[in-house]
């Protein structure tokens, strides 16, 4: 049976409900942060608010602070959990690498010998907003990263708008869930203020009542004063957490940016001014999903080969690494071979395919050579100082070989053999 796409997922990602929530490794952790929301609003709701009912008459407004207290904390949860079960912008990874970007890199050195390796660039540059920018390519989900993208090592994965991970919420924020971050922990700072706000007033009706001193107050309700003190530590924390995410929606930065780039005083492609950023932070489409994590996984089929291209392998010093590479060469493939194998191709091809089984028996593999104006990767250079593709053994091609191949004419393409 096929398996959907969650259950064959590489991150490090837990999923409910068969796919259609997605969260963090670190999960768990929501038990504890709606431990600290829950608790101390029941605390409020049995010891203070209960109490506040009588003492707004007028109207029964008493019954307003009770309400008001359990819908601002049913909605911290809901923001939490659209936080927390969310994609936060997740990039999918490629099956292989990109192909078209491999390049030789001379500057490998094994046994006193360069020997190129397949590589591509690790960086590249986009514009922006008329600036530039760079992308790197992510070597865990094989891609290049889309500007502002980055991998999170604790989710294993690449996020679009990478903001940071947050174990509070046991999810990345990214761009598809930023929002409802901010979202919470700006209502999560206007809780605490409203809990003790009205644990305030309460301790001040107490005194205008039989407990004229705080501290008689105090010992009336120490629940409100539990209450205050925690309110008062946690609005340090959400409250600073509120401001500083202010500060950086209005330049139009991440929390990974501004750490990363605080000391480069260089201009932002992304600033658009403090109103425009806020709009598109805020009031802006959030993207769709580009996973869909209850599709069905698609079976590989083996790739095509590509066609063959022209190629002339020219030697170079060791400095200046090649450009790029044939498609279709596999890694770790045998060099000698394919050029053997192509070398074959084209000559059956140019021939008609005449006398062809004559030739392949006439002469041995290593005896073949092709002039360079057939369109053929015939590799020029000195195969003694190179072990491209050699697995085990030596395979030195002879300075008859050698002489063959530059005797070669550009008009009827003669094969010539080499003389042992």
């Amino acid at each position: 049976m096929a398996k959907r796409v969650y259950q064959a997922w590489k991150g490090k990602n837990k999923f409910l409900l068969g796919g259609r929530l997605i969260f963090g490794p670190d999960a768990r952790s929501l038990f504890i942060t709606v431990s600290l929301i829950v608790v101390p609003v029941v605390i409020f709701c049995v010891f203070v608010a209960r109490n506040l009912l009588h003492k707004f008459p007028a109207y029964n407004s008493g019954c307003a602070v009770l309400i008001v207290a359990i819908a601002f904390t049913i909605h911290v949860l809901v923001l939490l959990l659209m936080t927390s079960t969310r994609d936060p912008g997740i990039v999918p990874r490629a099956s292989h690498p990109p192909e078209e970007e491999f390049s030789y890199d001379t500057r490998t050195e094994i046994g006193g010998r360069h020997t190129p390796s397949l590589t591509f660039p690790r960086i590249k540059e986009v514009m922006v907003n008329g600036m530039p920018v760079k992308v790197k390519y992510c070597d865990t989900c094989m891609i290049y990263r889309p500007p502002r993208c980055s991998h999170c090592s604790i989710c294993n994965n690449c996020v679009e708008r990478f903001d940071h991970h947050c174990p509070w919420v046991g999810q990345c924020i990214g761009q598809r869930n930023y929002r409802y971050f901010f979202l919470f922990v700006s209502s999560s700072t206007l809780l605490c203020i409203y809990v003790f706000a009205m644990c305030a007033l309460y301790i001040k009706f107490l005194m205008d009542g039989d407990y004229p001193t705080v501290w008689k107050a105090m010992k009336k309700s120490p629940a409100s004063v539990v209450l205050m003190i925690y309110c008062f530590v946690a609005l340090w924390f959400v409250g600073g957490l509120t401001g500083f995410h202010l500060y950086l929606i209005g330049t139009n930065q991440t929390t990974y940016e501004n750490f990363r780039y605080r000391g480069d005083n260089r201009v932002s492609a992304y600033n658009r001014g403090y109103l425009n950023n806020f709009i598109e932070v805020l009031c802006t489409e959030i993207k769709p999903s580009r996973i869909n994590l209850r599709a069905y996984v698609q079976d590989e089929t083996a790739r095509a080969p590509p066609a063959s291209r022209t190629r002339d392998v020219e030697e170079e010093p060791a400095s200046s690494p090649r450009v790029k590479v044939e498609d279709d060469l596999e890694i770790g493939g045998d060099l000698l071979k394919i050029s053997r194998r192509r070398n074959y191709e084209e000559v059956d091809e140019e021939m008609g395919g005449r006398n062809s089984n004559e030739l392949h028996g006439a002469f041995s593999e290593s005896e073949l050579v092709v002039g360079s104006d057939t369109q053929v990767p015939v590799i020029r250079s000195d195969m003694k100082n190179s072990s491209w593709g050699r697995r085990s053994g030596s395979w030195d091609l002879s300075p008859g070989v050698l002489a063959a191949s530059s005797s070669a004419t550009e008009g009827d393409m003669p094969l010539q053999k080499s003389t042992r």
